[in-house]
């Protein structure tokens, strides 16, 4: 009838009760379901439920898994996907190709999962640790899930697609929105880049204004305004930062290079009272470690005037009787007030010199570094009762003004502290040179004096219209070096020994020794009466002997008064004297006591140099004895290559003490060798100033100081510099220095000499190439010399100067 039917041979060796199912289900009471399996009669794959009904009976059930492998194969996404449900010994139950699930060999058995693709048992046999698989030369997107149904052990599921498969609509996407993109960017490119470029060009203007700002460059073109509101308001903003920066380290730099305190004041007052728009500003500054104000400068419509004119007085700033406003500062940094006339006080005037009865007070508290008050500022600004006074005091331009306020305090505290510095050191070279001065009685008042000389001289010169002099124009700096330099021109002074300066004999050393041999004719004048005596005593004639003992006494006394006058050195020793000392030195007197007792360490180590004599011993009246020379140690010595260029002629001996040696010098009292230590105190003058740690501007000091007893033919002392080799300012250290010495009348060695008597030596002088020339012409012709004489010579010294005939005779045209 058109119905086909099928007939199935069943196998008859099939027992239900031998299969696996069977016996599980009769073991238990519960339902059982088995792993799937082949089922016996039709082959499919599927699985079994079984239960046992009372003791006997077992209830079965198969149910196939066809199905499921046509459920997989519809979820095959790409064409190489791979997906898979096995169980736990990992046979494949179900696959979208269900025919390579059964292996038919000698026995139907189910395929293992694992052999059904290279990247199935790839992903099998080493699990990978994420979602990604690299098998078979392909990149992978894997899952795998467990489920517990289908068995005791439960199923398992693995998905494997590929990933350039799973992702070819993407890609494409993506190429096509990026093909999409450019073809976008290509049209709006030419239109964004013209609107970019109006956009950025006030943009670009501003980078480049702020490169200049960071390079402190303020002249550089102001920013162009913007059609964009944020930018142009950015621009206006730079713009005003510029000027506000620009005007501050103008400011800044104008106050730093000041280098003199009164100027920097009036210059504080002026910049501070520019860039607040004020019409005065009056500066007060702390005077001692109180809280007490004085005030130090008044600026009035940009003049300065003068603060006794206007009545201003000072103020404590913990006085209850101060103005309010000044009060208020002592715990401020900054007041801003409004005054009338009658709340004013001592600015009244100021008030009318403005023409103004009510004004705008901006008060600023100056502080340094340790935010210690210094000062104040305070600016006057007329309220005129406009908006445009109120803009002034913007809490900007008061910051602004708070910003300047503290570089001038810095400003002012540093001048301050130098110039006390200044002082300071001011105080100790006149306290040396006072000390030099009250040292000795020969030097007198020759440090204090010779400066103000030296000062006179520099000042004429500087004044000058002589062509020698048409360059000297001396700068603070080097006003302040000559300065220093003539206070300490001796400084070297302090290491001299006080006797060889004060030697007023020539036997003179700590003691005068003249007396010792005055001792000696003492003893030789005993020993002519003990003589006497002894002649009478043995029966000689007592009238003739009287006679022979009187004119051997009266030729002692003659010899001892001719030795005292040649111990007074006050005139030159003639050949005649010199021979008639040498005679008096041969004459002897005994000496019976030991000269070795008593004596110092020092003493007694020179006298060893020669054996101890047998006493009684006969030595001579007038000796040079060994230990009358002492020797220079070698550390005393100054090199012949030494750097500061001295050129000193030696002795031999640092000190010559011997009697005859001494009595003989031939003018004055010094020897040679006491010469020399008197002549090194210039020496050690250059030496000591060129220890000391002078700033760059007074490095000049040693060289000035140090060159003022240097002569214009170079044979002066100790460098033999010649007038070429020496700068002006020494030069005139040395006009200076000749000058008061020979007109001081506090030098008890030496009488002082006329105005006319010294200007006549000095001029020999001249002649003689030891003095500048240019200078004393000028010495002379701007009457320097009776400058300094009305301020410290005696009346009776200032006599009358015949300046054409001392040029005559400096050899010098009038």
């Amino acid at each position: 009838m058109g119905r086909r039917l099928r007939l199935d041979n069943l196998n008859d060796t099939y027992d239900p009760r031998n299969r696996a199912w069977f016996i599980s289900a009769r073991s238990v009471n519960d339902q059982i379901t088995t792993e799937p399996y082949i089922f016996f009669s039709t082959h499919n794959i599927g699985t079994t439920l079984a239960r046992r009904n009372g003791d006997k009976a077992i209830v079965a059930a198969d149910l196939t898994l066809a199905e499921l492998s046509a459920t997989l194969a519809k979820h095959v996404v790409t064409p190489n996907t791979e997906i898979v449900l096995f169980d736990a010994q990992g046979n494949a139950i179900a696959y979208p190709d269900s025919r390579r699930l059964i292996i038919d060999d000698q026995t139907s058995r189910l395929v293992k999962a694992a052999d059904l693709s290279p990247s199935l048992g790839a992903l099998l046999n080493s699990p990978p640790q994420g979602s990604r698989l690299n098998a078979n030369g392909r990149q992978w997107i894997v899952a795998r899930n467990s489920m517990q149904e289908g068995g005791p052990q439960g199923l398992q599921l693995a998905l494997l697609v590929p990933e350039d498969e799973l992702l070819v609509d993407a890609y494409r996407m993506r190429w096509q929105g990026a093909l999409i993109t450019l073809a976008t960017l290509l049209l709006c490119v030419p239109l964004g880049w013209l609107t970019s470029r109006v956009l950025v060009k006030p943009l670009r203007a501003l980078v480049q204004e702020a490169d200049a700002i960071r390079s402190f460059d303020f002249n550089f073109p102001l920013s162009r305004r913007s059609l964009v509101l944020e930018v142009d308001q950015l621009s206006v903003s730079m713009a005003r930062m510029k000027d506000t920066l620009a005007s501050f380290f103008q400011i800044t730099d104008s106050l730093s290079a000041e280098t003199r305190f009164a100027p920097l004041l009036e210059r504080v007052l002026f910049e501070t009272v520019k860039i607040g728009q004020a019409q005065a500003g009056l500066i007060y500054l702390r005077e001692g470690d109180g809280q007490h104000m004085e005030p130090h400068g008044l600026v009035i419509n940009n003049t300065a005037e003068n603060l006794q004119s206007f009545d201003i007085r000072g103020h404590s700033l913990d006085n209850a009787q101060s103005p309010p406003w000044l009060h208020q500062l002592a715990n401020v940094d900054t007041v801003v007030s409004n005054l009338g006339f009658e709340q004013a006080g001592d600015l009244q005037k100021i008030l009318l010199a403005l023409k103004s009865p009510r004004v705008h007070l901006i008060g600023i508290r100056l502080h340094n570094r340790h935010n210690e008050t210094v000062g104040l500022l305070v600016l006057l600004l007329a309220d005129s009762g406009e908006q445009s006074d109120l803009d002034k005091l913007r809490p900007d331009r008061i910051a602004f003004l708070q910003a300047v306020s503290g570089t001038a305090a810095v400003c002012i505290e540093s001048q301050r502290l130098q110039a006390r510095q200044k002082q300071l050191l001011d105080a100790f070279i006149q306290l040396l040179a006072g000390a030099i001065d009250a040292k000795s009685p020969y030097t007198g008042g020759h440090c204090q004096r010779v400066p103000e000389l030296t000062l006179m001289l520099a000042r004429a010169a500087a004044a000058s219209q002589e062509p020698a002099f048409s360059a000297y124009q001396p700068t603070e700096d080097e006003w302040e070096a000559l300065h220093i330099a003539a206070w300490l021109h001796d400084c070297g002074k302090v290491t001299t020994p006080e006797y060889v300066v004060d030697k007023a004999t020539k036997l003179e050393t700590l003691t005068d020794r003249i007396h010792e041999v005055r001792t000696r004719f003492e003893v030789l004048k005993r020993d002519v009466w003990i003589s006497y005596w002894q002649a009478v005593a043995l029966g000689g004639d007592e009238q003739s002997l009287a006679q022979l003992r009187n004119a051997s006494l009266a030729g002692l006394d003659d010899d001892f008064a001719f030795v005292a006058r040649c111990n007074l050195g006050g005139e030159a020793m003639a050949d005649a004297d010199l021979q008639r000392l040498r005679r008096l030195s041969e004459h002897t007197w005994t000496r019976t006591l030991d000269d070795r007792l008593g004596v110092s360490w020092e003493e007694n180590r020179r006298q060893a140099r020669t054996p101890a004599p047998t006493l009684p011993v006969n030595e001579p009246l007038l000796a040079d004895k060994p230990e009358h020379l002492f020797e220079r140690s070698d550390n005393e010595v100054i090199p012949q290559d030494n750097p500061l260029g001295f050129k000193l002629d030696v002795p031999l001996h640092k000190y010559n003490r011997g009697e005859l040696y001494n009595l003989s010098i031939v003018r004055g009292t010094l020897t040679s060798e006491e010469r020399y230590v008197i002549n090194h105190h210039i020496v050690q003058t250059i030496l000591m100033l060129n220890h000391l740690p002078f700033p760059g501007h007074l490095r000049s000091v040693a060289e000035i100081a140090g060159g003022h007893h240097e002569k214009m033919d170079g044979s002066g002392y100790p460098k033999r510099l010649k007038r070429e080799e020496m700068s002006l300012p020494a030069r005139m250290m040395a006009i200076a220095d000749i000058f008061e010495a020979l007109t001081a009348a506090d030098r008890p060695y030496k009488k002082a000499k006329t105005l006319s008597e010294a200007l006549g030596i000095m001029a020999i002088m001249c002649r003689d190439a030891h003095i500048d020339p240019e200078l004393f012409r000028l010495f002379i012709k701007a009457q320097i010399h009776l400058q300094y004489a009305r301020r410290f010579l005696a009346p009776e010294q200032i006599d009358a100067v015949d300046a054409s005939g001392l040029l005559a005779k400096a050899g010098l045209a009038s």
